[in-house]
């Protein structure tokens, strides 16, 4: 509230200007991110509120919008995971989480042919408080999936530019990392999904959480680790786990690998012999320490990624 105060002006009268509207809360996609994992650090986000009015009719600022960056395939539900709200698909993709409150009345607003000295105003809104869920769908061409400790972020790391962190340890893998193949004039976007166990689709080993990124794949590159004596069982482990969790994972097209066959020798043909046989798809083998049947696989990838895309 504010009255002018010029020596010459007689009864002066109001020049109190309104508040400035708050900040709005906005969400936008950033293709250089690939996880949620920030979140888990800093989960409340307010915008700035407006300034207040001040004198001379003068509006106060407004507030700063906050902007809360997400990577593609982020998904927005309701405080309950009930409705979805928003599906963030596309690059720069803006969606406002919460509007900033408008801001408060001066006294001027409220001056009358009846009342040319109103000492009336109003408070800015209040703010708009809402509690929601972010949940991630990865954009991928391929995705790789495969028991834990299988070789899949080796294999990563040799065939793109992707730094995974790499132990002798089941779980070291703890979120999806992405990677870019390239292919002369073409590139295929890789997805290392953390491994799968008995249980996955019911929650277990974080499962839920990983299967989910699998749905937005277009092929799916399945790792078996020659070394472990449970190979066959293996497959039909993670097999089962895509089945169980719906949305026809188990049914998009699958490229089989068999990994570290440096290990064994001689004995790969009679692996790969025994999932053909029992699979009815042909493996194919390779090594990440001796890069053998890298490119083999590198270009079945490509060429199943086409496939699909016709």
């Amino acid at each position: 509230m504010s009255f002018r105060r010029e020596k010459y002006v007689e009864f002066g009268g109001p020049n109190g200007g309104n508040g400035g509207k708050g900040g709005d809360v906005i969400i936008v996609t950033d293709p250089n991110l690939n996880t949620l994992i920030d979140f888990r650090y800093q989960q409340h986000f307010k915008a700035k509120k407006g300034e207040g009015g001040k004198g001379k009719n003068k509006t106060g600022a407004g507030g700063k919008d906050l902007i809360i960056k997400v990577p593609p395939g982020t998904e927005i539900y309701n405080e309950d995971k009930t409705v979805l709200l928003a599906d963030l698909i596309r690059k720069d993709q803006r969606v406002t989480l919460a509007h900033g409150g408008k801001g408060g009345l001066g006294n001027t607003s409220f001056k009358s042919s009846t009342n040319q000295a109103p000492r009336r105003f109003t408070y800015g809104e209040k703010l708009e408080e809402k509690y929601l869920w972010l949940s991630l769908k990865l954009f991928a061409d391929v995705g790789i999936i495969g028991k834990p400790n299988a070789g899949k972020s080796t294999l990563l790391s040799k065939i793109s530019g992707a730094t995974p962190k790499i132990a002798d340890y089941p779980f070291t893998t703890l979120h999806p990392i992405l990677g870019v193949l390239r292919q002369f004039d073409k590139e295929l976007i890789l997805a290392d999904i953390p491994g799968l166990i008995e249980g996955a689709h019911e929650g277990k080993g974080l499962g839920y959480q990983f299967l989910a990124h699998i749905e937005r794949c277009k092929v799916l590159l399945h790792i078996l680790d020659c070394s472990d004596d449970n190979i066959l069982d293996n497959y039909f482990t993670v097999h089962s786990e895509l089945k169980k969790y719906g949305k026809n994972l188990n049914k998009k097209t699958e490229l089989i690998a068999i990994s570290k066959v440096d290990l064994i020798g001689d004995n790969q043909d009679e692996i790969s012999e025994l999932i053909e046989k029992k699979v009815g798809s042909k493996p194919i083998v390779f090594s990440s320490f001796s890069k053998d049947g890298l490119e083999d696989l590198t270009s079945a990838l490509f060429s199943h990624c086409t496939k699909t895309n016709d």
